[in-house]
């Protein structure tokens, strides 16, 4: 890949650049953006990472190997149809807009293209996204593997069917916020138990990264290793009741399908709404 180009200039956008940049993926000056009309944006862009910003059209899109659709989802339809006419046939679309199929990019483009649909989460911006990844046939066995390296820069990334793009939403897309929920309730219960807050919250975070560490590296699935961990009669079988009398697990499986299916209907409502516009 050799230049890149983002339309939208979001958080995204810039968790995207600093990683392809930190991770040596592209020089700075191969990558360029624009966005509605945030020029305060772009100069900002361009003095901390050295990409260039620009809302010369002609200048954006050539020799454009791969375009980023990073814009608001509810301003797709009028930025795709702005581009359309400079999209090279050979040009790959990564689309980071959620609720929005390849199909519907395809309509509003006018033009068969490669398009992969991307569904990175928040924590992109420190590195550690998780990353699911559709594509449609017309992207190429190397244009995949430019696609993987792109957002392994940000974190893990894997190719999913675009069927399933919802239940990534679900679990990883939406999953920070039912992690940063677990954290709020243990600091919460660590003023209740009378723990000081400062060092509260560093026993909080060390807890999760070893427990996330030892789930990655363990072969032992995580109820085994829960169960280990669970001695007849000790402290945590006591805290592990409590959580099984309130249903917390079962809980937290009803929140990745409420997430999943507000996934697919929002996705529903922003490609109706875009397909009427065509």
């Amino acid at each position: 890949m050799k230049k890149l180009v983002f339309i939208g200039a979001g958080s995204m956008a810039e968790a995207m650049i600093s990683g392809i940049i930190e991770n040596k993926l592209l020089n700075s000056k191969n990558i360029w953006v624009t966005n509605k009309a945030n020029k305060e944006k772009l100069s900002e862009l361009h003095q901390q990472y050295g990409v260039t910003g620009s809302y010369d059209l002609n200048k954006l899109f050539t020799d454009a190997d791969a375009v980023v659709l990073a814009m608001k989802p509810k301003d797709a339809a009028t930025a795709i149809s702005e581009i359309r006419n400079y999209l090279s046939d050979d040009v790959l679309i990564i689309s980071v807009l959620a609720g929005i199929s390849i199909n519907t990019i395809e309509v509003q483009a006018g033009k068969q293209l490669a398009i992969a649909r991307a569904m990175p989460n928040t924590s992109a911006a420190v590195g550690k996204s998780a990353t699911g990844i559709a594509v449609n046939n017309s992207v190429s066995t190397s244009q995949m593997e430019a696609i993987k390296q792109l957002f392994e820069t940000i974190g893990f990334a894997a190719f999913v069917p675009e069927e399933q793009l919802d239940a990534v939403t679900g679990l990883s897309g939406s999953g920070p916020a039912y992690i940063y929920y677990l954290v709020e309730a243990m600091e919460k219960g660590a003023a209740e138990i009378g723990l000081d807050q400062e060092i509260a919250k560093k026993l909080i975070i060390q807890t999760f990264l070893g427990a996330a560490e030892m789930v990655k590296v363990s072969p032992k699935p995580s109820k085994q290793l829960r169960k280990e961990v669970t001695s007849p009669g000790g402290t945590t079988e006591a805290g592990i009741k409590i959580l099984e009398e309130n249903h917390v697990q079962h809980a937290f499986i009803e929140c990745m399908k409420a997430a999943t299916a507000q996934s697919k209907k929002m996705g529903e409502m922003l490609s109706a709404g875009i397909h009427s516009t065509k």
